[in-house]
């Protein structure tokens, strides 16, 4: 019996609500999940397959709002309950960055391809209006593990929100 997270994929750049979706089978056909930031977390349960060993497909929304998140960094879980000990068992884990901790009225992000001679500093002005605001990008992108180092061809997914 195993369960799978199709959305969000590892590190994407979610909004509110989390959209989940994936596959999975669970004791008498209920999941559980947990989203947070390991500072709080909102969790709950779902029917998924018909109860008797099927895999079925499950699309769920949770809503962080009310969540009090400290980090950008999200892990998104799936899991279902031992019907022995009510442990947790085929759980699955998820992590993905909370775009509303990075933009204020955060509703999704562009991309921008790094061309010769870009910086975070100049991108950020292109998309913001200020050069200072480079670091959204940086949260926005984890595998930028040198601000001062960018890649021509590398793709940047930068932040956008309502003012």
């Amino acid at each position: 019996m195993t369960n799978r997270i199709d959305q969000p994929r590892e590190f994407d750049l979610v909004g509110n609500p989390v959209l989940v979706a994936g596959i999975g089978t669970g004791f008498e056909a209920v999941l559980n999940y947990r989203v947070g930031d390991g500072h709080d977390e909102v969790t709950g349960h779902f029917e998924v397959g018909g109860g008797t060993g099927e895999h079925g497909q499950f699309q769920l929304q949770v809503d962080l709002g009310g969540a009090a998140l400290a980090r950008d960094q999200i892990l998104v879980q799936v899991f279902g309950t031992s019907a022995r000990d009510g442990s947790e068992v085929n759980r699955v884990t998820v992590p993905a960055l909370y775009g509303p901790r990075i933009v204020q009225g955060y509703i999704g992000y562009r991309e921008h391809e790094v061309e010769r001679g870009d910086t975070l500093s100049a991108i950020a002005e292109t998309h913001y209006g200020d050069a200072g605001l480079y670091t959204r990008i940086v949260r926005a992108n984890p595998q930028l593990t040198d601000p001062d180092v960018i890649i021509p061809g590398q793709v940047l997914r930068i932040p956008v929100g309502r003012a």
